[in-house]
């Protein structure tokens, strides 16, 4: 061995050349780790697979069953809270109950309705001998119109105010009996005890002075005395009780006034006014 063969030092790894490293050991210079890690890595791949398909099946159970919804019960409360009922929400319309707004009907007997008797401590005459007699609110205005009247030359003859009960006994059930009608017959030119517009101290029939033959009859429509009345009553807060076709089916009676010119007397005959023809 010459002196250069015995310097020579040995190669260092990092002066290796790849051909001279085996091929075995230059593929795979630490087997059980390569192996190792491929296992880690289809490991990870797997793991990966299943949390997609997880979450794709999460997805198609929200979209067809609503398995998850986004918010809450409470979060939706908050978010679309409930409508407030108002008081008319409960009340049915027309449409679904025809009845709602159709005004219920007054108790009456035979189309006549129930009055209070005035008192007697108000009651004012209306005729120099005092036999007519109205409630003091109703006998002014009375004479106010009445000599209002007169002023034009037409002079009223007062034939019935104010009536009792034992007053409209008689009229009603005394003069039935003698005429041989039925209830209801009588009922359509008078009113039974205590639903008569003259327990009121109210209502007042009048008579044309110049035509006496007209008294408590349809003609009466014909003197001077209604056509007057027609026109100039209405200033003096009187008006006709039972006007032809009038709600309470009462007979046509023209010579029938009552007073509805302050507060009690309005309410007294609300209930007529607000009867169904």
């Amino acid at each position: 061995m010459d002196n250069a063969s015995l310097s020579r030092k040995p190669p260092q790894a990092s002066e290796l050349v790849a051909d001279e490293i085996p091929e075995a050991v230059r593929d795979h210079p630490y087997p059980e780790a390569g192996q190792s890690q491929s296992k880690k890595k289809g490991l990870i791949w797997k793991l990966l697979g299943l949390a997609a398909l997880a979450c794709g099946v999460s997805i198609w159970l929200h979209l067809n069953f609503n398995l998850f919804p986004a918010t809450s019960q409470a979060e939706q409360t908050q978010q679309n809270p409930a409508p407030t009922s108002s008081p008319s929400a409960s009340v049915a319309s027309p449409a679904t109950n025809p009845k709602a707004t159709a005004p219920a009907t007054p108790d009456n007997l035979l189309g006549h309705l129930p009055y209070p008797e005035a008192p007697a401590k108000d009651l004012v005459g209306v005729t120099p001998d005092g036999s007519v007699k109205l409630r003091s609110s109703a006998a002014a205005k009375y004479q106010e119109m009445a000599n209002a009247a007169a002023a034009s030359g037409i002079y009223f003859a007062p034939i019935s105010g104010f009536r009792s009960l034992e007053d409209q006994q008689h009229v009603f059930f005394d003069v039935k009996a003698e005429r041989r009608q039925n209830a209801s017959k009588r009922a359509e030119v008078s009113a039974p005890p205590g639903y008569s517009e003259h327990h009121t101290g109210y209502a007042i029939d009048i008579g044309d002075g110049s035509a006496p033959d007209t008294n408590l009859s349809p003609s009466f429509e014909n003197t001077q005395a209604f056509k007057w009345l027609e026109t100039n009553a209405v200033a003096f807060s009187f008006e006709m009780s039972f006007p032809k076709n009038n709600r309470q089916g009462v007979s046509y009676e023209p010579w029938h006034w009552r007073f509805v010119g302050d507060k009690q007397s309005l309410e007294t005959f609300y209930k007529a006014h607000s009867m169904k023809k």
